[in-house]
């Protein structure tokens, strides 16, 4: 009997070490793709805060969590699946279906980027009027969210590419564990990051209120710094979008062996004029990405604008809301 006791914990002791060299694999795995995918995480969390500007303070926290709550549904249920499904589709059939998606969702990406910065080149606010058309506050942030979750899709579906491309030589286990705990670090890292800038402001003010006056100069100045922070977050994330789409555009156009020579002119301009500095290089890749973006997304804006207003489109697709009459006094 103390035999087989003995016997039974050294099964356990093996399956242990067994579990933990697995999870020392997962870790591995996980900071690979990660650290692949780390410009996308950077571009997800400079794109979000520009959905909860203009909400009271108490909404800001709340907004993040619901957009966070439809990021990590978005990664675990669909995305995850999906992918996996893709993964061994492509491998049992040899067919090529990852990489044409994730262009659907670069051209995106580059339309909804191009629309926003044509509205403000021409003046046309289409995008605000769609959100002053929600009768309630609580359908006006419905909307945001709703926004900010389908641009999170595809920045999502790219970080999880990216994370996959880099599990390739693992099994299909390995893949879903990984992919899953790169879906979860990455959405907590970029809403935390979120979460922290939105109530900078919050953070001053409760600074400027102590006694101590380092902490009320440094409280003074996070308030009169964040808003600026908050309109250079929103160019910057709509400049993401721009460069992200059109980077998936680009690698896409390599990968399927079409137009190959516009990535390659791209790529071999930017290190000619790059004069040996990788930063440079990166920016003047960025730069042609967006070009890029702009070329596909522009054609794509004129089509969805003719659409929305062809005849009839307005009446068809919503009703006029009367203002209230506030009550005149007997």
């Amino acid at each position: 009997m103390p035999s087989g006791l003995i016997a039974l914990l050294d099964d356990v002791a093996t399956i242990a070490k067994i579990a933990a060299a697995s999870v020392d694999d997962i870790g591995l795995a996980v900071g690979k793709a990660g650290t692949k995918a780390a410009g996308v995480v950077i571009d997800d969390t400079a794109v979000t805060p520009r959905y909860v500007t203009g909400f009271t303070p108490e909404r800001e926290l709340p907004i993040i969590g619901k957009i966070a709550l439809g990021s990590l549904r978005n990664k675990l249920l669909i995305l995850l699946p999906v992918a996996l499904l893709l993964t061994w589709l492509a491998d049992r059939f040899n067919l090529p279906l990852i990489t044409p998606l994730l262009m659907v969702g670069g051209a995106y990406l580059a339309f909804e980027a191009t629309e926003k910065i044509l509205e403000k080149l021409t003046g046309d606010h289409h995008s605000e009027e769609e959100l002053l058309e929600a009768d309630t506050p609580q359908e006006l942030e419905e909307r945001q969210v709703a926004g900010a979750i389908r641009t999170d899709f595809i920045l999502s579906a790219e970080i999880m590419a990216i994370a996959l491309a880099e599990l390739e030589a693992d099994s299909f286990g390995m893949q879903a564990a990984a992919l899953a705990a790169v879906g979860i670090l990455i959405t907590a890292v970029v809403y935390g990051a979120v979460g922290l800038i939105v109530k900078l402001d919050d953070i001053g003010l409760h600074l400027a209120d102590r006694g101590n006056a380092a902490a009320r100069t440094f409280g003074k100045a996070l308030v009169h710094g964040v808003p600026p922070l908050l309109k250079g977050l929103s160019i910057i994330g709509t400049a993401a979008m721009l460069w992200v789409g059109g980077g998936i555009l680009l690698h896409g156009l390599g990968e399927m062996h079409i137009l190959t020579g516009v990535p390659l002119f791209i790529h071999d301009l930017a290190h000619a004029w790059s004069g040996g500095s990788g930063a440079v290089e990166w920016l003047l890749n960025a730069v042609g990405a967006s070009i890029v973006g702009m070329v596909v997304g522009a054609p794509i804006v004129g089509v969805v604008h003719v659409w929305q207003h062809r005849p009839g489109a307005a009446s068809a697709g919503s009703v006029e809301v009367q203002p209230a009459v506030p009550p005149t006094e007997e």
